[in-house]
C-alpha cells in the first residue's frame, strides 16, 4: 500500500495510520526521503501525520534519520499548524545529538515557536531546546541564558518543568 493510499483511507484511524508508516520506514520499505517528498505536498492534516510517524520513528532508532530529515524537520517547525510544529520540535528532539553542526539553525527556529500561544507547541518546543543544551555544545554559552528566561516568563508547569530538568542536567554535566 502507498503512503497516499493509506493516508485517504477512511476506515483506519489517524493513529494506526501513524504506526503503520513508522513501521515502514523503521523496517526500510518506505525511505525518509520519499515520505519528505510526498510529505512537501500533500494536506497540513496528512503531512502532520507523516511527521508524527517519522517522529515515533526517530524515538525509537533515531540511526534512520539523516542529515536531510534533520533539515525537513527543522523547516517544519514554521509551519501553521501545531501539530506539525510540536512534532517536528519532537523529531529534532530524538535526533539533534547527530548533527551538531546544524544545531544553531534548530536553536534559532524553536526559540521563534517558545512563544507559541499553544502549550503542546512550547512543550515539545521546551523539550527540543532542552535535549540540545544536554549536548554541551558550544551553543549553551548563548543557548543557557535564554532557556533561563524563557523558564521565568513561562506560565504552565508542564512547559517550565522541561526547562528546568535540562538546566539541571546541564549544570550537573559541566560541573
Amino acid at each position: 500500500m502507498a503512503i497516499d493510499d493509506l493516508l485517504k483511507d477512511k476506515t483506519k484511524k489517524t493513529k494506526e495510520k501513524t504506526e503503520t508508516i513508522s513501521k515502514w520506514l523503521l523496517e526500510g520499505s518506505l525511505p525518509t526521503d520519499e515520505l519528505i517528498v510526498f510529505a512537501e505536498k500533500t494536506t497540513d492534516s496528512e503531512k502532520a501525520t507523516c511527521i508524527e510517524a517519522v517522529e515515533y520513528a526517530t524515538k525509537q532508532n533515531p540511526k534512520i534519520a539523516d542529515e536531510t530529515l534533520f533539515l525537513f524537520a527543522i523547516e517544519m517547525l514554521h509551519q501553521k499548524a501545531p501539530r506539525i510544529k510540536w512534532e517536528s520540535a519532537k523529531i529534532i528532539a530524538n535526533i539533534a545529538y547527530a548533527f551538531p553542526e546544524k544545531l544553531s539553525i534548530a536553536v534559532e527556529k524553536l526559540l521563534v515557536n517558545s512563544g507559541h500561544t499553544g502549550t503542546v507547541v512550547r512543550w515539545a518546543t521546551a523539550y527540543a531546546l532542552g535535549e540540545i543544551l544536554k549536548l554541551n555544545t558550544n551553543l549553551n554559552e548563548s543557548l543557557l541564558p535564554k532557556l533561563e528566561s524563557l523558564l521565568e516568563k513561562e506560565t504552565q508547569n508542564g512547559v517550565k518543568k522541561k526547562y528546568s530538568d535540562a538546566l539541571k542536567k546541564s549544570k550537573v554535566g559541566s560541573t
